[in-house]
């Protein structure tokens, strides 16, 4: 095989040498047009091999030499273009998200509004045009602005390179929002040691003012102008904004479905067809969040005695200990008794493991007056039925978590559970719950895959110039 690939590589260096010999001394050429030579042949030594050998040795080359042979001659640049070649390629270099790579490229490359793909067939991609230009593509700055803390990093990188508190820590009420968003992008480059003239960036954040009221679209409006007005001033190229309900659902490879965020302070149910939020459909909000959680799960360890100093070990011990039973009366009988070596030591748990995350489905076990959170799952299915909209009778049926706590072990197939019980079956059927696709990173995934599409900045953001004008902003949010 060695010995081939150095044939194919001599074959490719003496073709151009011959071209190059051949443009240099045709005044030579026409001296001797009266004698005959052959015509070497298209592929050289190679001309003998069976397609699918080619292939295979040229696979070995890797991108940079095959892209070379499509120099030598119109047989070389022919067999080099071969679709699969290149995708084995894309592939090579991105092992892990070669899927995400797959339906980003496909739906995602033209920006916003999604273009609506007949469900038989598939569109065409370049994967050579992908490879290409992804390769040549700067990386973007990537900032997921939760509603509990802020994940910041590269395009170009599997995960978040750090996180600081998100904007809504900086400064209090009172604070203008434009001021509080200035300080908190400020810190958010001062971490990454990097200039905001260099890179565009795509932010995320949370969805807020869920109604389809007019005060609400005001509100969201004025957060979208805050937002870009404060990166703009600081010489930021483009932005790209996106709400994280949104990003979560491209994660998972979808672009329709319910994503279901458990933050900070509350959870929301957002149905999102062919990548726009459906607010008039509705977007259910209920009052549990990861803060409930986890202060759930203090007042229990006080209730048993386990005492700590600090919050963040109740969490990590939530993170790292927890989780959702399939069938909560059963799991009371059984033995779930569990250790972890936090920083203040050894913690042992019980029925705290699975009490924390029951409270999503029986608020009243912490005191809370809430709807649980498949009952809002499957009234927010059951308006999405009634809407009868054009996305066809399945798309709602997809249900995607997001947040650090939706990674509770179990979660998805509890929900499953529920949702069977709770709905009819004309609207149960086809029903999937699919856990975080990237952990408590999802949101941040999905805005890495925008800044990493090869059509990318253009479709996706806004410049300055537009911003001024407002031409894009409404398309962008």
């Amino acid at each position: 095989m060695a010995m081939l690939l150095r044939k194919l590589c001599d074959s490719a260096s003496s073709s151009i040498k011959r071209s190059t010999n051949t443009t240099n001394s045709s005044s030579s050429s026409r001296s001797h047009q009266h004698h005959h030579h052959h015509a070497p042949s298209p592929l050289g030594l190679f001309d003998s091999l069976p397609p699918d050998i080619l292939l295979k040795i040229t696979r070995l080359l890797g991108p940079k030499h095959a892209a070379k042979l499509c120099l030598v001659c119109k047989s070389w640049r022919s067999l080099v273009s071969d679709n699969e070649l290149w995708a084995h390629f894309l592939q090579t270099h991105q092992p892990i998200h070669f899927h995400s790579i797959l339906f980003s490229e496909t739906n995602l490359t033209s920006g916003y509004p999604l273009p609506i793909f007949d469900t038989q067939t598939t569109p065409h991609v370049s994967f050579k045009h992908v490879f290409g230009h992804r390769e040549q593509l700067p990386p973007a700055i990537i900032i997921d602005g939760g509603s509990g803390y802020c994940k910041f990093g590269w395009s170009k990188e599997d995960r978040p390179l750090g996180r600081v508190a998100t904007f809504l820590e900086f400064g209090n009420v009172e604070t203008p929002i434009y001021t509080r968003l200035r300080h908190f992008f400020a810190t958010v480059y001062g971490r990454m040691k990097v200039k905001p003239s260099s890179q565009v960036v795509v932010v995320s954040l949370p969805l807020c003012h869920y109604d389809d009221t007019e005060s609400a679209k005001a509100s969201r409006q004025q957060l979208k102008e805050a937002i870009c007005a404060a990166l703009f001033d600081m010489n930021v190229p483009a932005v790209c904004a996106l709400n994280q309900a949104t990003l979560a659902l491209y994660a998972a490879n979808q672009t329709s479905g319910i994503a279901v965020n458990i933050g900070f302070q509350v959870t929301s149910v957002v149905p999102i067809l062919n990548g726009k939020v459906m607010r008039k459909v509705g977007v259910e909000v209920v009052g549990l969040g990861a803060l409930k959680l986890t202060g759930f799960l203090r007042e229990k360890m006080q209730q048993n005695n386990l005492y700590f100093e600090s919050l963040y070990t109740v969490r990590t011990l939530k993170e790292k200990l927890c989780y959702v039973a399939y069938d909560y009366e059963a799991e009371l009988s059984k033995d779930t008794h569990a250790s972890f070596e936090a920083a203040e030591g050894k913690f042992t748990l019980s029925k705290e493991r699975f009490q924390t995350g029951e409270i999503l489905f029986q608020p009243r076990l912490a005191g809370v007056r809430a709807m649980s959170l498949h009952h809002a799952i499957a009234l927010c299915m059951d308006h999405c039925h009634s809407a009868e909209l054009a996305g066809g009778s399945d798309w709602f049926k997809t249900v995607v978590l997001s947040g650090g706590s939706a990674c509770l072990p179990g979660l998805a197939e509890r929900l499953e559970k529920e949702l069977h019980s709770l709905l009819p079956p004309y609207m149960s059927n086809g029903i999937r719950v699919i856990p975080p696709p990237h952990g408590a990173d999802t949101a941040w995934f999905g805005a890495k895959l925008i800044g990493s599409l090869s059509t990318f900045p253009a479709p996706w953001c806004i410049t300055k110039k537009q911003f001024r004008q407002k031409s894009k902003l409404n398309r962008i949010w």
